[in-house]
């Protein structure tokens, strides 16, 4: 078994370095960059108020969140989910930096930046000039948006996980996969992953290639075959 973990974090903020916290986490155990069906999540406790700006993100206010653990409640469960295997997330710094400061706050050591493995970054590196959010690459690769009505960790894992596998070649496809057992709160419904496909690129998607075309000098895709 090859393993690594795919997580997200929700914050309360985007930087933890002013005050921010992390209330929710969620993470999917792949083996060979495909889901296992292990999962991890908890909502969190974020020992502060939650600004009006956040909570129209991923829609929690701190009242829907009193009750639950704080961090240093739930950081053995992550460590131990994590484990020494690289960790996949969408703009991985950004999740890093938050896990990190909470970390710091309880005396734990920091995240090792050599288990990082960022999709944005690989995204990027394959799609250059195109927009590279989760949810563009969802729409690229005709994966299915409708549940997602506002940023919630665990669901932005189940997408990312169908991504991460388009990304990285879209490997062992067409396996039956079965149903998610779960560390924490919630489950959800393995995908069943597709046949490889093409896919049509938008007018936005062009403008933007043109434009970074248009940024390159003498680029070789305008130049006419001898």
């Amino acid at each position: 078994m090859t393993r690594s973990v795919l997580f997200d974090t929700e914050t309360t903020g985007l930087d933890p370095l002013t005050g921010d916290r992390v209330i929710e986490i969620a993470a999917i155990e792949l083996d060979n960059d495909l889901p296992t069906g292990r999962v991890l999540h908890h909502l969190i406790d974020p020992e502060r108020e939650i600004p009006e700006a956040a909570t129209r993100v991923h829609g929690f206010t701190r009242a829907h969140l009193l009750g639950q653990k704080v961090f240093a409640e739930i950081a053995d469960d992550i460590l131990e989910f994590f484990g020494s295997d690289p960790l996949v997330a969408h703009n991985a710094p950004f999740d890093f930096g938050f896990l990190d400061a909470e970390f710091t706050r309880i005396g734990l050591p920091r995240l090792d930046r050599a288990r990082m493995i960022d999709t944005l970054a690989i995204a990027k590196q394959k799609f250059p000039g195109l927009p590279n959010s989760l949810d563009a690459l969802c729409r690229r690769f005709t994966i299915d948006l409708s549940e997602r009505t506002s940023h919630n960790a665990l669901l932005d894992c189940k997408l990312l996980s169908e991504v991460y596998i388009e990304l990285t070649g879209g490997r062992q496809r067409g396996l039956e996969l079965k149903q998610s057992r779960i560390v924490g709160q919630k489950s959800y419904q393995r995908p069943t992953h597709r046949t490889p496909h093409a896919f049509p690129l938008s007018p936005h998607d062009i403008e933007a290639h043109d434009a970074l075309l248009d940024s390159i000098k003498d680029p070789l895709w305008r130049r006419e075959d001898p």
